[in-house]
């Protein structure tokens, strides 16, 4: 006798394969289906494109949906924008930030995202409010996405003093990843301290390290150089992310190679965050305006994993966003000039199978064994889903269906 399963999937066409396939799900993770069979439920992909779900790999959960409860940025860059959240962040409650957090958790998922990774502010003004509410929000969606935490000390660690005893309170917590921004220092020699004092925590905890990276218009900015050292000193290779990295696209090409074949050896991971930063960066600049996109091509000429996230959502830094990866790989393939057929492969593996790599998701594939997380995308291939921003038909997540996107057009003439 065949026992019932949770869910067939049937005629699926797995991104990057020529052939569909079917597959089912048992106890939160894939199988292959028998003949004869039973499902609890049966979906048929009809051959629509398939992939193991999107990844969010830089968001930050603690301050979306913030721009309509506060001051507007009239200025638009990112120092104003930071100076407004302290503002708010003083009076930040527990539930305001799973509602808040909430609604954007809701609204990835139903796009496909099945795997966040969020930076929460961890500092002496919110003190460590915005991770209560995070670490919340985290629990009352176990059922529906995998949120990793950071703990990201914006406001420094050196020159936010307490920060440092905050940010090792936050890890004892339950945050699972030490962040940095070690830019926001006074002096070069803070900087590389502040690095420092991440592997430190990072060492105790045996956690990764995702920091915010030279998010500066500014190419004297040189964190980056010191975070490659001080994971190669620290044998934490393959353990440390580097998000924005603005000012690696305003290097003289010399120092730029440099950096890159260091990023290489480090085994760094890399993010760009091209909505937020297309938005703040340049700003101020007369014409041509500087882009302030990381050299995506250059980064993944040399090998180097890179990824790209929605960083922000309706919030100071950037009015817009709903954190739908397709919409963010748009942006990022104008952004980065990813526009030939591979070119746009790579671009459809920035948020699956490189973002998988940068938050060490295992078993994360269509086949027998994995986990049974799904989602069926209403074309036929990548370049299509990111051309027609085509609906996310069924969102599976261990084997449920959490989310369904039906669209109905019709045209008369």
């Amino acid at each position: 006798m065949t026992a019932t399963v949770d869910l067939l999937l049937r005629n699926l066409k797995p991104w990057g394969e020529a052939k569909t396939v079917d597959l089912a799900a048992v106890g939160g993770r894939f199988i292959a289906p028998t003949v004869g069979m039973t499902a609890k439920r049966t979906i048929d992909a009809a051959g629509r494109l398939a992939i193991p779900g999107f990844i969010e790999p830089h968001i930050h959960l603690d301050k979306v949906m913030i721009n309509k409860e506060v001051r507007t940025n009239s200025s638009g860059t990112l120092t104003e924008a930071i100076e407004i959240i302290w503002e708010k962040k003083r009076t930040y409650s527990t539930a305001e930030v799973v509602a808040r957090a909430g609604s954007i958790i809701e609204s990835g998922v139903a796009n496909g995202v099945l795997h966040f990774r969020t930076h929460v502010d961890v500092d002496t003004i919110g003190g460590l409010k915005p991770m209560e509410g995070v670490l919340a929000a985290r629990e009352k969606y176990r059922h529906i996405a995998d949120i990793q935490i950071v703990a990201f000390p914006q406001e420094g660690i050196l020159r936010d003093k307490g920060a440092e005893e905050l940010m090792w309170k936050a890890m004892e917590m339950g945050a699972d990843v030490v962040g940095g921004m070690p830019f926001n220092e006074a002096s070069p020699a803070d900087s590389k301290r502040h690095i420092e004092i991440a592997f430190e925590i990072a060492r105790k905890h045996d956690a990764d390290i995702d920091m915010h990276v030279d998010e500066t218009d500014d190419p004297n900015a040189r964190t980056l150089e010191m975070l490659a050292d001080q994971t190669m000193a620290n044998s934490w290779q393959g353990r440390v992310t580097a998000g924005h990295t603005c000012a690696l696209a305003g290097y003289p090409q010399d120092y730029a190679a440099k950096v890159i074949a260091k990023v290489k050896q480090a085994g760094l991971h890399m993010i760009t965050n091209p909505a937020t930063n297309l938005m703040l960066q340049g700003r101020l600049d007369a014409q041509p305006k500087r882009r302030g996109i990381t050299r995506v091509q250059e980064l993944l000429a040399a090998g180097i994993n890179v990824s790209f996230g929605q960083d922000c959502v309706r919030d100071t830094f950037y009015p817009f966003g709903r954190d739908d990866t397709l919409e963010v790989a748009l942006i990022t393939a104008h952004a980065a000039h990813l526009s030939q057929p591979t070119q746009i492969e790579q671009l459809f593996a920035m948020p699956t199978v490189n973002a998988a790599r940068i938050l060490g998701i295992e078993d994360y594939g269509l086949k027998p064994g994995a986990l049974a997380d799904a989602v069926i995308i209403e074309a036929p291939d990548a370049a299509e889903a990111i051309r027609l921003q085509a609906p996310r038909r069924w969102v599976i997540k261990r084997g449920k269906v959490v989310a369904e996107t039906e669209v109905r057009r019709q045209t008369w003439f």
